[in-house]
């Protein structure tokens, strides 16, 4: 798939990597490019239309999905990361209420679209969910979730016609980075990456330098080979 005249949901769309994928999807030739957001969308364009939209809000999900009439392409992209210890237990329950349900609400709430036009999911994940880094577990947390269901939607949707997607990023140059001193790639840069995933349909995008050092070792090592295997025991819908 190429986003070419296709409608598309991003949300956390103001700033950071969710600002750089509006704008690839412009430049991509997207029809509709619905941008989700807490605060307004600044210069939008005629093909962008700003929707007010926090994802721990279940009745602005509502409003978003009741709200449109087609869609091909929903990249879930709003997320938190804060830096803390786990010495507070709200800190992992307000990570998970946004990188992991509010995730999954969005997607239910847009799934009947995405099912109608045989569509696509793209879940902006993290190195992290792999591996955690200790200056931000709950971050870790949430996103580790976030992958395991990822893989769940992956094969529950497959024999539906809608691909789900999980971009495993590694230090990208936004507000949420800032102070971690490593490395990091432009919103920009990534964002031409997901979109190339898009286009070679593959089930994992690496689209920055420390995540593609890993690609191969990924989808030839032996969790993904789990995965495959388990996918097999999805139900078949009567």
């Amino acid at each position: 798939m190429n986003i070419a005249n296709k409608t598309v949901f991003i949300t956390g769309a103001n700033r950071g990597i969710g600002h750089a994928l509006v704008a690839e999807a412009l430049r991509r030739g997207a029809k509709k490019i619905y941008a989700g957001t807490r605060g307004g969308l600044e210069n939008a364009g005629e093909r962008v239309t700003a929707v007010t939209l926090d994802v721990t809000n279940d009745p602005q999900i509502q409003r978003a999905a009741n709200d449109l009439d087609a869609l091909d392409v929903l990249i879930n992209n709003a997320g938190i990361a804060r830096y803390e210890n786990l010495s507070d237990p709200d800190a992992i329950e307000q990570h998970l209420a946004v990188n992991l349900f509010g995730t999954f609400k969005v997607t239910r709430a847009l799934l009947p679209l995405l099912k109608r036009s045989k569509g696509a999911i793209f879940n902006n994940l993290s190195l992290l969910a792999l591996a955690p880094l200790p200056l931000t577990p709950a971050y870790c947390i949430s996103k580790a979730a976030a992958l395991s269901m990822t893989q769940s939607l992956r094969a529950i949707l497959a024999g539906q016609g809608v691909t789900v997607h999980g971009v495993l990023l590694g230090p990208v140059d936004t507000d949420m980075t800032r102070g971690f001193e490593v490395p990091k790639a432009s919103p920009d840069s990534v964002a031409r990456g997901i979109f190339d995933g898009l286009e070679k349909n593959e089930e994992n995008i690496f689209p920055d330098p420390m995540s593609q050092s890993i690609a191969e070792a990924w989808r030839t090592g032996i969790a993904k080979a789990f995965e495959r295997q388990y996918a097999s025991f999805v139900p078949e819908e009567r």
